[in-house]
């Protein structure tokens, strides 16, 4: 090797085999691992900070789940009974008492037929039904359909018919009408539990 110096090439070689021991002993086994451990300790540190700051936010979250609590609670618009019949009858009786009040003295709206009817709808909560029949005046009708609607427990009307009955009356009390709906409303009990029945 004249003309070459051997000190550059030594360390060159020196150089070379340092860099190859590097990476085969300590690289892989030292220092790849490590920059893993590191990737995975950010990781962990964001997962961390996150957590404490939903954790910080647990009281308003209590406080707000505690307030739709008590609104839940203090909800009028389920029936109160515990089951189906129960709340079927309740439902009578409220119409009964509702066109009573309507007719007054004049005694111009009178129930014809009320029927108890299973619900064929895919409803998230037991739904009860009652199939109403009224002979009932304009203004009496839409008094009770008012009162029911619009009172507690949430009442909905539905499928409602009407038809003069001057139509086949030849006009002897004018301005009455044969009514029918479908008067329901809903328990708090999921449909398919225990209080459907």
């Amino acid at each position: 090797m004249a003309g070459v110096p051997e000190r550059p090439v030594r360390l060159g070689l020196l150089a070379a085999a340092a860099a190859l021991a590097y990476f085969l002993l300590l690289h892989w086994w030292f220092t790849a691992p490590m920059l893993a451990m590191g990737a995975e300790i950010e990781r962990l540190q964001r997962e961390e900070l996150a957590l404490r700051m939903e954790i910080a936010q647990r009281p308003e979250l209590e406080a707000e789940l505690q307030r739709v609590l008590e609104f839940g609670a203090g909800d009028t618009g389920f029936l109160p009974e515990a089951n189906r019949q129960l709340a079927t009858a309740a439902l009578v009786q409220r119409l009964e008492s509702v066109v009573n009040g309507a007719a007054g003295a004049s005694g111009q709206c009178r129930i014809t037929a009320r029927t108890p009817s299973e619900s064929q709808g895919r409803d998230p909560f037991v739904r009860a039904t009652v199939q109403v029949r009224l002979m009932c005046g304009m203004g009496e009708l839409a008094a009770v359909l008012h009162q029911l609607e619009g009172g507690n427990p949430q009442l909905f009307v539905d499928n409602l018919d009407m038809l003069s009955r001057r139509s086949y009356l030849g006009g002897a009390e004018a301005g009455g009408m044969d009514v029918s709906f479908d008067l329901y409303g809903y328990l708090a009990q999921p449909a398919g539990g225990e209080g459907d029945d």
